[in-house]
């Protein structure tokens, strides 16, 4: 991996900026391409903090693309063009290299096909209060972090940076995008789901939950598209450090969750200043989760 570099905000002047989320820039390139940075902005709870994690975006790219690897069988949004061959100035092709993804324009599919394989976050939350997430009623008795008997596809909407996404249940991802296709992004997303869960297993890693995002094509394809199980749309635990009842330890941004919930901080914007050894201790659970999937 290359020396990591902190981007806080990316600035391409050669290229139209469409879209700044919560840690992605987004470019267009022409009708059919866009460009995709990852920064190193750190977002939790769906808030967006002031301070970076330098190196973060380098990170969530390089796990990225080896699952868009991984599952070659399955359409995504990377196509072959080079990014030496659209950024030409030498100081906007520095700011980008290592975090980028060139890839196909897509009509974004409004909603976050979510996949639960293990109680816990949200959907603990809501199992809590109802017994059942986003329409799957569940056994009584479970505990925080055991595992379902099967994985749970759990959508939900796509909030606007500062906003919180929404659990929905499978009727209203119907409403939203249509009989078919919300069938057809369920079974893609479980099946994905359960190969990575398969894979990461056989190296210690519980993919206790995570979320992909669909777009489709000219061709009404459904194509896989944004990331793919990152620490920042995962949540990856050591195999080892797992008993149900107990919230484990993890392989992602949890150390940064675990602490913003001793605050005393509604969890809108802005976000409290998060101390030097929180961000250093997230930095270094990505780190540890890239080198164990991807060696």
């Amino acid at each position: 991996m290359s020396q990591l570099t902190d981007v806080a905000e990316s600035n391409l002047k050669d290229l139209e900026l469409i879209h700044r989320g919560k840690v992605r820039d987004v470019y267009a390139i022409d009708e059919q391409h866009l460009l995709m940075i990852a920064t190193d902005r750190v977002s939790a709870f769906d808030v967006v903090f002031e301070q970076t994690l330098p190196g973060k975006g380098q990170l969530l790219t390089e796990v990225a693309l080896f699952w868009f690897d991984h599952f070659k069988d399955q359409p995504n949004h990377l196509v072959d063009l080079k990014l030496e061959d659209v950024l030409t100035d030498p100081e906007e092709y520095a700011q980008a290299k290592g975090r980028t993804m060139v890839c196909k324009r897509l009509r974004a599919l409004p909603i976050e096909a979510v996949v639960r394989g293990h109680i816990i976050g949200s959907g603990w939350n809501d199992y809590k209060n109802t017994g059942a997430i986003c329409g799957h009623q569940l056994p009584s008795g479970l505990e925080i972090a055991q595992k379902l008997d099967t994985p749970i596809f759990t959508p939900a909407t796509k909030a606007d940076v500062g906003d919180h996404d929404e659990n929905i249940d499978f009727a209203r991802t119907v409403d939203l995008i249509g009989q078919s296709l919300a069938e057809q992004v369920r079974e893609t997303a479980i099946s994905l789901y359960q190969r990575a869960a398969s894979y990461a297993a056989k190296r210690g890693i519980i993919i206790a939950d995570t979320k992909f995002e669909f777009g489709l094509d000219g061709n009404d394809q459904l194509v896989l598209m944004d990331e793919v199980l990152t620490p920042d749309s995962s949540r990856f635990w050591p195999a080892e450090q797992w008993t149900p009842g107990k919230n484990p330890p993890s392989f992602d941004k949890q150390v940064l969750r675990d602490y913003l919930n001793t605050l005393d901080w509604d969890k809108t914007a802005p976000g409290p200043q998060l101390p030097s050894d929180i961000l250093t201790a997230t930095l270094a659970r990505y780190q540890e989760a890239r080198d164990i999937l991807t060696a």
